[in-house]
């Protein structure tokens, strides 16, 4: 699976987020990685920490937010 996270969304999860296998999805930023077919968002912290999450359950801060 090729990934290039340089090129992808800035996003955060809302609070609680799961990830495919149920696990807790620690409350930090991601980049937005892709999409599958199956409709679970790739999300990446680097190259080596990614999660499959609920696209729901993703949003990217405004401005004021990270003010």
């Amino acid at each position: 699976m090729d990934m290039n996270v340089k090129n992808a969304y800035n996003i955060e999860v809302k609070t609680e987020t799961r990830n495919h296998r149920g696990a807790f999805v620690q409350e930090t930023s991601y980049k937005l990685v892709s999409v599958t077919q199956s409709g679970w968002a790739r999300i990446c912290v680097d190259d080596a920490s990614c999660h499959y999450v609920d696209p729901e359950h993703l949003y990217m801060k405004t401005e004021e937010e990270t003010l």
